[in-house]
């Protein structure tokens, strides 16, 4: 259920996109939060404002009778050893004959807590787009998402940032190389996620049919030349940092000859995009680029 919450100054929701980058620690937050109880608002409120609300921003519930979704287990050699995740497909793909139709594959990577609550339904919502996807969890060597982000974003401190990123590579060559998937793959991710969107383009080159990363770091300009996916990049306006560093990456992509588009939308912060924190979420601005989304991915792993 929506919870009525007030609307906090940018420099709360800067002070909360720190603390869960692992930039302050929570006593710093806590500290920094005090300086906006003011006008009758109380700590307990503007936290309980800051912090995700999973109810709030569920689009598809996990009981939907639309979709098919199970939790299976990729093995990464080169690894953690294993990479826990959830595998949703259309319902109706695997219904209409004895044999499951094979549909393009979309990977999607959760930001720096773990596979919590809203990327599942990220999933789900690539499911209704008549995709199969894949959401990994990064944390399934130290015991899986825990159940809350900030415990989820101390975890992710302690996992390996090497072998997690060859538990991506290794999720998305198992989802493409599935009997139900048409061999065309594609990657969406937030954040972390985003980042870890442009680092597989490079590490998976024509592996990979197209990328979308969400307020993601760029790779290296001398590694943009090995990437052979289509790209298409979302930064928010206000997310200052990743959006100055746009131009340099779209010239590079230019200079590379990839096929890619890239947006930057007015007013948006970082996270615009996540429904489940209703002070970063934008809707005019994540409507239009999951629009953009699936289009993309209609065009470039499906067509």
């Amino acid at each position: 259920m929506p919870r009525d919450t007030p609307k906090l100054p940018s420099e709360a929701i800067e002070l909360y996109n720190r603390y869960i980058h692992g930039e302050i620690t929570r006593r710093d937050f806590l500290e920094g939060a005090k300086r906006f109880a003011i006008g009758g608002l109380t700590l307990g409120v503007i936290i309980d404002a800051l912090m995700p609300n999973y109810a709030f921003g569920q689009q598809v519930s996990k009981t939907d009778d639309r979709i098919k979704a199970e939790y299976v287990t990729v093995p990464s050699p080169q690894g953690n050893g294993s990479i826990k995740g959830y595998l949703v497909r259309p319902f109706s793909a695997d219904t209409r004959t004895d044999t499951p139709a094979k549909l393009p594959g979309i990977l999607v990577v959760h930001e720096n807590r773990g596979l919590n609550p809203h990327i599942e339904d990220i999933a789900r919502r690539l499911a209704l787009a008549n995709f199969m996807a894949f959401a990994p969890d990064g944390l399934t060597s130290v015991g899986g998402f825990p159940g809350d982000d900030f415990r989820g974003g101390q975890l992710f401190g302690k996992v390996d940032g090497q072998k997690m990123m060859a538990d991506w590579v290794a999720s998305a060559l198992w989802l493409k190389s599935r009997a139900d998937c048409t061999g065309r793959i594609g990657v969406t991710g937030f954040c972390y996620g985003g980042g870890v969107c442009n680092t597989l383009a490079v590490r998976l080159g024509a592996d990979l049919a197209a990328a979308v990363p969400f307020y993601g770091g760029a790779p290296p300009e001398a590694d943009v030349p090995k990437i052979k996916a289509a790209m298409l990049v979302h930064h928010g306006e206000l997310d200052q940092k990743l959006a100055a560093a746009w131009p340099a990456y779209d010239a590079a992509l230019k200079a590379a000859n990839v096929t890619h588009e890239g947006y930057i939308y007015p007013g948006a912060v970082h996270g615009f995009n996540n429904d489940a924190t209703p002070e970063r979420y934008n809707k005019a601005a994540a409507d239009l680029a999951w629009q953009r989304t699936i289009d993309w991915f209609n065009k470039h792993v499906r067509g």
